[in-house]
């Protein structure tokens, strides 16, 4: 059976008839397509900072965790995941699957030694990072890199993130790198590297150079600022000034990089997962436009990660909604129907306020 929604089609509004037989949509008219949802259509939305499959950091990837953790993503209306770090090698099945988002990942996250989450990532002298980056992006596109850890270390310097990116793009890769003090930060922006993840405490007079090179900038603002009354409530410590003064006014930074021209990228870096709305409305409510919060979870950030959008021969993915989301963000967390590579797996009418998946061939 050929599916069929139709609606005015985000991020330009116009009115849009799309049939899938398969996934790709089509924009010709099919006598007798299934018409599952007619709304306000998004290209289906994004988590671009996600680590499903395990429960807390150190811990193994779970199998049956990470397709539960992406079954909840789809339920959210998530048609698009990247895992810019994984608890482990993902089993054959991650991104390809008919009931799970696409998806695309980074492997174990690489910092230098005596940092990170023990338990989890890889650990390289600093002379070893440029071209163990560069085998992982070889494998699986991306890899990424732990930048600077506690306050006081000393951040990878910019001369060998410099030579990971030039390594990591000669094999056809990106780049992606942990960030959250001021000097990793700089030092990210100066090697030019593709994605600066969280960003905090990062210069706002480098969001210029950001935007011009194409450096994208996902903020994880939602789990930050979150964090901001646990921190507050610790005795006074070197950890608990840092994190207060770069969290304090991490909004204001998400803000003027998208002033600047900066690609945003929405994601959550938490759990449980599937909450991309909420990483939107903090976009907003931090003084980000509407349009570009929602395109940093849906259409902006598919482009960014080479999926078209609701064009005739694009992947046949979408979220329908009964309300334009830019003008009632709350309208996120209702999906009427959500369509992963042409099949119907989340639809209100099918399966009631629960929001359970429903079974597609």
């Amino acid at each position: 059976m050929v599916l069929r929604v139709r609606g005015r089609a985000l991020p330009d509004g116009r009115w849009l008839d799309l049939y899938a037989d398969g996934d790709r949509w089509a924009t010709d008219p099919v006598p007798g397509a299934d018409l599952v949802a007619e709304g306000w259509l998004l290209p289906g939305l994004v988590d671009a900072h996600t680590h499903p499959g395990a429960e807390s950091p150190g811990q193994p990837l779970d199998p049956d965790m990470l397709r539960a953790d992406l079954h909840d993503h789809v339920a959210a209306g998530v048609t698009m995941i990247r895992a810019p770090g994984i608890a482990g090698e993902p089993p054959a099945w991650f991104g390809a699957d008919p009931d799970v988002p696409r998806a695309v990942h980074a492997g174990p996250w690489i910092a230098q030694h005596d940092t990170f989450f023990d338990g989890w990532g890889r650990r390289a002298d600093l002379a070893d990072l440029p071209g163990v980056a560069a085998e992982q992006a070889r494998r699986t596109g991306w890899a990424k890199i732990i930048t600077d850890w506690h306050p006081g270390d000393e951040p990878v310097p910019a001369e060998v993130l410099r030579e990971t990116v030039r390594r990591v793009h000669e094999v056809g890769g990106r780049l992606a790198v942990h960030s959250q003090h001021a000097a990793g930060g700089a030092a990210a922006v100066a090697a030019g590297v593709d994605s600066l993840e969280h960003g905090m405490c990062l210069d706002p007079a480098l969001l210029s150079q950001m935007a011009a090179q194409g450096t994208a900038l996902t903020p994880t603002l939602a789990t930050i600022t979150d964090s901001l009354h646990r921190v507050e409530q610790q005795p006074d410590s070197p950890r608990r000034r840092w994190y207060l003064s770069g969290a304090g006014v991490h909004a204001a930074l998400a803000a003027a990089a998208a002033e600047a021209g900066v690609t945003l990228l929405a994601g959550t870096d938490s759990r449980p997962h599937g909450r991309v709305a909420d990483e939107v409305r903090a976009l907003v409510a931090a003084g980000v436009p509407a349009d570009a919060a929602l395109g940093a979870a849906s259409w902006t950030a598919r482009s960014y990660l080479g999926l078209d959008g609701l064009v005739d021969g694009a992947p046949a993915d979408a979220v329908v909604y009964d309300a334009d989301p830019r003008t009632d963000l709350s309208t996120l967390d209702r999906p009427l129907a959500v369509v992963l590579r042409g099949t119907v797996r989340h639809h209100a009418d099918r399966t009631g306020a629960g929001g359970q998946l429903v079974d597609g061939p």
